[in-house]
């Protein structure tokens, strides 16, 4: 097995829940299954890998139980979920590694670390929420909740009214060394789910979370940096990267400069809430000391890094 350095993998939300009709706990197991085949390719090609995650749906899902069963018990603040998500997906890796690894005869072991994103207090995302999170309310729940709890709300294209939070950019992540330390000892690393759980730093140092969320793949990104990752991949739900998606202009890339990135960037070729902020943290993994950066899907990894397909990010 050729040493390759240290990867760190960041998977969507499609490795987790594929669509709307297949959404359990067993239906996200079979989906965690079938990447981390993928992933464990990478390791056995010689990869130290470190797997990110996403968790929006399992941090709405924890949500909603939480909304419907406040009048027997209480409430789970945001962070809390953050957390708790952080754990149950990084179970479901672990497992799936695990047996993977069993399957394949390889001496290798998986562990999660519940990781703490380190936010700014005055991120102007703090002035300004967009993210949407829990269920839909009406109009006069939603109104109470602003005053009773100091929820920021809005009006959601006439579907009913949703809870909004910041969305900050972390500016460190807590357990970046422990992961570090870990992947020097030879494990497979699960961390930074969901981006991190946002938390800001007082004045004596001590920390305090917040309700916010973080975007994953910036946290990823930050992670990649931290610990000096050689390969930062974002395993997402398309094969490779196009510009003019889904119109009849639509061209795929196989690799982009970060000059060209940030070209087709502000022509407005990538959707804010989809592929914007996956170019958006490779262009930061790379302007941070990072190698290189590749966009595909999953069953598409091992091609990629044989240079077969994939979206490269370069210098």
């Amino acid at each position: 097995m050729t040493k390759q350095g240290i990867a760190v993998v960041a998977v969507g939300g499609n490795a987790l829940i594929k669509d709307k009709s297949r959404q359990t706990i067993q239906d996200q197991y079979n989906c965690v299954k079938d990447t981390m085949v993928h992933i464990v390719d990478m390791i056995e090609n010689g990869w130290n890998v470190v797997i990110t995650h996403g968790n929006g749906p399992q941090v709405g899902f924890n949500l909603r139980r939480s909304e419907l069963a406040k009048a027997v018990l209480h409430e789970v603040p945001l962070d809390h979920c953050g957390a708790s998500t952080q754990g149950t997906i990084g179970y479901m890796l672990q497992m799936a590694l695990h047996n993977e690894f069993k399957r394949r005869g390889l001496k290798k072991a998986a562990i999660t670390i519940v990781t703490q994103a380190i936010v700014d207090k005055d991120d102007p995302a703090f002035k300004h929420p967009t993210k949407p999170i829990g269920s839909f309310m009406e109009e006069l729940e939603a109104k109470s909740r602003q005053a009773k709890d100091g929820w920021s709300v809005v009006e959601d294209a006439g579907r009913g009214w949703r809870r909004v939070v910041p969305s900050p950019r972390p500016i460190s992540i807590v357990e970046a060394e422990a992961i570090h330390n870990l992947i020097d000892a030879g494990f497979t690393v699960v961390g930074v789910g969901g981006g991190g759980i946002p938390v800001i730093e007082l004045e004596d140092g001590s920390l305090t979370g917040i309700e916010a969320v973080i975007d994953k793949d910036f946290g990823s990104s930050l992670l990649a940096k931290l610990i000096g990752a050689d390969l930062f991949v974002i395993s997402t739900a398309v094969e490779k990267v196009a510009t003019d998606f889904n119109t009849p202009n639509q061209k795929w890339l196989d690799q982009m400069t970060i000059a060209e990135a940030k070209q087709y960037i502000s022509e407005g070729h990538f959707a804010s809430g989809s592929m914007l902020p996956k170019i958006q943290a490779s262009i930061q993994f790379i302007e941070n000391g990072g190698k290189k950066a590749l966009i595909t899907d999953p069953e598409h990894i091992s091609d990629a890094l044989e240079g077969k397909t994939g979206t490269w990010i370069v210098p």
